[in-house]
């Protein structure tokens, strides 16, 4: 996160969702939208398509940094599945375009830092290092090192010294740092030297739960405001729906910036800036523009299989390719799901599907739920599957040629629910009114093989080669 002027701009992890790394914009720190990404596709290769056997499931572009300096904004970011790190340039952070450099090395959870001519970075997991790129972050300085200048042991934690953050604020260096002591929560770490090579020291800056559960916060950016206040912005597990960003005070004691009230994370932050806007991180769609709200990402590379203007006011799929199942089924779109608790629901058009064909709606992540439409021998059913194990099939009747279809996502229960935290549940129509609900239920989990919270997606593909079409009139998702 990064302060220009008044304005906030915030970078997010995407992994392998395309397009990737949104930037959202925000005048206040609480209400935030999207207004950009900085890339449309990392490479056109076999990871991106889906080829191949080919994927960038819990890789793809990680842990962005985020910079202003001279006018220009940077980010920097790794991929694991390329081996190579990203640095991407522009003038117009929310129209672009972006320059892009790929840099043949690997520098996991890097912070830049623009300071006196230099731009380093800060980089590693337990040993912190230190490297010079060329001041526009085109390449590596053919003079630089890779000094360790923090060296935090592992014994005894399950996580230590990662994700850094690096500043130069009044007279320290400072590198601000995730550590997770074993059988604890996490801790906000900081480390900060008059010297960029050190020897640094170092503090416990918060510690602690938070919202009623156990995870504690911490890894993410400190900002100021215009006034000279300051802010820590720490994410937490947050189960299913994947880690949430959440806003601390930040209080300078004796040079050490100091989160929550004295270490302990609050309940409640008032921010002192005027309220600005709403919250446009996640969106129904009608379908009846040109183009998709912002919110969407395809998973991996955008496909060419996708229209709204094929039929108008409806989005269309086509199963232009065969797949064995959803996680290599090209053009699937995806957005964010929504706690504590919501519902998503489209309406399906599935009478251009052909045998083979599957369309619907699903729960997305590795463990996936999702209710649609198969086409099958002439014959076409709603089908519920947990992956690709189907769990029911209802067959429809002929003369029909649409269905309402629904997941309800408790991620946060309460007392009416009847369920655990992290339960989703999958519900079909046929006027959008009256619904049933198949007697199944989703144990939702955050795993670290896709390590992205659970989303709403709408698919269509072929189990056995160039198929049909699905026609999706709307998407809807509300909080409840």
């Amino acid at each position: 996160m990064i302060r220009v002027g008044d304005d906030y701009y915030m970078v997010s992890t995407t992994m392998f969702f395309c397009p990737g790394a949104p930037i959202m914009h925000s005048k206040d720190l609480v209400h935030w939208k999207i207004v950009s990404y900085i890339f449309d596709t990392l490479e056109d290769d076999d990871v991106y398509n889906l080829r191949n056997g080919k994927n960038a499931y819990g890789q793809g572009q990680w842990a962005t940094s985020l910079r202003y300096h001279d006018g220009v904004y940077y980010a920097l970011f790794i991929a694991n599945d390329q081996h190579k790190t990203y640095v991407y340039r522009t003038r117009d952070i929310v129209n672009g375009p972006w320059e892009r450099s790929v840099i043949d090395d690997f520098f996991h959870d890097a912070s830049m830092l623009f300071d006196d001519g230099h731009l380093y970075l800060v980089y590693g997991n337990g040993d912190l290092r230190l490297t010079e790129l060329e001041p526009d972050g085109s390449a590596v300085k053919s003079d630089a090192t890779k000094d360790v200048i923090i060296s935090a042991p592992r014994e005894g934690y399950m996580l230590r010294a990662e994700g850094a953050h690096f500043y130069h604020i009044g007279d320290y260096y400072y590198v601000l740092e995730i550590d997770w002591p074993a059988g604890e929560e996490r801790t906000a770490t900081i480390w900060r030297s008059k010297d960029i090579r050190g020897p640094y020291e170092s503090k416990t800056v918060l510690k602690g739960t938070l919202g009623g559960r156990r995870d504690g916060i911490a890894q993410g950016p400190i900002v100021d405001t215009p006034s000279g206040e300051w802010y820590a912005i720490q994410f937490q597990d947050h189960g299913a729906v994947g880690r949430i960003p959440t806003i601390q005070r930040v209080t300078w004691i004796d040079g050490w910036p100091i989160m929550g009230e004295d270490t302990v994370p609050e309940e409640e932050v008032k921010v002192n800036l005027p309220a600005v806007g709403e919250d446009y991180v996640w969106a129904s769609d009608e379908f009846d523009s040109d183009r998709l709200a912002l919110v969407w990402q395809w998973n991996h590379k955008a496909p060419d299989n996708w229209s709204l203007t094929r039929k108008p006011g409806w989005m269309s799929l086509h199963a232009e390719r065969k797949a064995s199942g959803i996680a290599d089924a090209i053009g699937t779109l995806t957005q964010r799901t929504v706690g504590p608790r919501s519902y998503s629901e489209t309406r399906l058009d599935f009478s251009s599907l052909m045998d083979g064909d599957e369309a619907g709606i699903c729960a997305f992540q590795s463990l996936s739920a999702r209710i649609g439409v198969k086409a099958e021998g002439g014959v076409k059913y709603i089908v519920g599957k947990e992956r690709e194990e189907e769990l029911f099939r209802i067959p429809l009747e002929d003369e029909r040629s649409d269905v309402f279809l629904r997941i309800k996502y408790v991620f946060t229960a309460s007392e009416d629910d009847g369920c655990p935290d992290d339960t989703a549940f999958l519900d079909y129509s046929f006027d959008g009114e009256k619904w049933t609900r198949l007697d199944y239920a989703l144990q939702m989990k955050y795993t670290l093989d896709y390590f992205t919270g659970y989303r709403s997606a709408l698919y269509c593909f072929s189990t056995e080669g160039e198929g049909g079409y699905a026609y999706f009139d709307y998407f809807r998702q509300w909080t409840f």
